[in-house]
């Protein structure tokens, strides 16, 4: 008679198990919290137990009809802790009667071929990795788990959702605060594409609206291009009512404008103008002798 598993290994295994197909499955919807989980968890464990009492039964009448001396070995096999014996069976070597038992009738040049049974633990993660492989197939091909792109569009939610929870609580951006910085050039130019190239067209060179790659202004309102540009998004043109004030229309925030103001900063201080002779608009205004 063979001693069992204990209950406590079943529960540990049922307790993976359970984890493994909820990860995969249900890994966004917080399962942990869940009490389905819970409840399946408490389930499974009480069908456990009772199949333990069961087991438990069956063995003490397979017991009582043992000899003295096999009940001798199987005590004696039962006060092995678990995991020794796992251990033990893992790298059981056979002694030299054992390996004549399990030769194969061939051989060649003197060497022959031992019939050894595969170790536990290898049969086991033998075992395990097939499970394995068929729960995680099945997942991946019903499910959104391990798929890149889902876990990428997953994390840009987040992100976007974590930033807009952040400019709902940060202070506004105004004249005072509003600073350069190259690393909004990027999105200033493609919020100039959605607000303002209809005016001054592709890349600041002037259309409607004056060219803002040259050294010309007509509106000078500040001591440097980044200020004065986020003054006329704030304020509008006096001179031109086309130029409204975006940001008090609402059109555009002050985050918005200070992404803008850089952009145009970048093309205005860090590019070369764009000449007339290369399609961009003709010098309105005056020559601004900007401060830094």
């Amino acid at each position: 008679m063979k001693t069992r598993t204990p209950i406590s290994i079943y529960i540990a295994v049922t307790l993976g198990l359970t984890i493994m197909a909820f990860e995969m499955f249900t890994q966004d919807s917080g399962y942990l919290t869940s009490p389905f989980f819970w409840a399946l968890l408490l389930i499974v464990t009480i069908l456990i137990l009772i199949m333990n009492s069961i087991e438990d039964l069956v063995e003490n009448e397979n017991f009582k009809k043992l000899s003295e001396e096999e009940k001798q070995l199987f005590l004696k096999e039962k006060s092995i802790p678990y995991f020794q014996k796992l251990w033990n069976s893992a790298f059981k070597k056979q002694s030299q009667s054992e390996e004549k038992d399990i030769l194969i009738d061939h051989g060649f040049d003197g060497i022959t071929e031992l019939d050894n049974s595969l170790p536990k633990w290898w049969i086991g993660l033998f075992y395990f990795g097939i499970a394995f492989c068929a729960v995680y197939m099945i997942a991946f091909a019903f499910t959104d788990y391990a798929h890149p792109e889902a876990e990428y569009d997953q994390e840009a939610k987040m992100q976007l959702a974590s930033i807009a929870e952040y400019e709902k609580s940060a202070p506004a951006i105004n004249l005072e605060t509003a600073k350069y910085s190259a690393d909004n050039i990027s999105e200033g130019e493609q919020l100039f594409k959605t607000n303002c190239v209809t005016c001054h067209s592709e890349g600041g060179k002037g259309g409607i609206g004056p060219n803002l790659t040259d050294k010309n202004w007509i509106n000078i309102k500040e001591k440097n291009v980044f200020r004065n540009v986020f003054w006329m998004l704030e304020n509008g043109s006096p001179n031109n009512p086309t130029m409204r004030p975006f940001i008090k229309e609402g059109t555009i925030t002050g985050k918005d404008a200070e992404k803008i103001a850089a952009y145009i900063y970048h093309i205005n201080q860090e590019k070369k103008p764009v000449t007339e002779d290369q399609g961009g608009a003709a010098p309105q205004g005056e020559v601004a002798k900007w401060q830094e």
